[in-house]
């Protein structure tokens, strides 16, 4: 396992805020700030992973944000937020489940969760974008 990125700081529950479920309220830090785009369970051809399978398609987007942050030297210890578009919320079991795979409980970003009416196709049941800070080299 990684070691916690030192760059960050994670408050789980702010005095006189409940504590949240699997997120933390608050993540600050220092470095270069990276956004990545909203991904969607699509393999590198562009072919949707998992048609009607949460579950399939919470890792595939998960690999994908994996493979983003990495372009940009980040990894899933540098994430700061998350942010979650479902179109049904009974999906999010399979995308905590997906993300609790790649980061562990005590390195969880900022998060919010959005049930939508749609996603741009169909067969996509969600998509997450995510916020990152890399500390600066030197």
């Amino acid at each position: 396992m990684s070691t916690p990125a030192q760059h960050l700081t994670r408050i789980a529950a702010p005095e006189g805020v409940a504590p949240g479920t699997g997120y933390s309220h608050v993540v600050l830090g220092t470095g270069t700030f990276v956004a990545v785009s909203g991904q969607c369970a699509f393999d590198e051809k562009g072919e949707v992973v998992g048609a009607g399978d949460a579950a399939a398609q919470a890792r595939q987007v998960f690999e994908n944000l994996r493979r983003c942050l990495a372009a940009a030297g980040a990894g899933f210890d540098d994430v700061v937020k998350l942010t979650y578009f479902v179109t049904d919320v009974a999906h999010l079991p399979a995308v905590r489940e997906a993300r609790d795979a790649v980061i562990p409980a005590d390195r969880l970003p900022a998060s919010s969760a959005v049930q939508v009416a749609a996603l741009f196709r169909p067969e996509l049941l969600l998509e997450i974008e995510a916020f990152a800070v890399v500390p600066q080299a030197g």
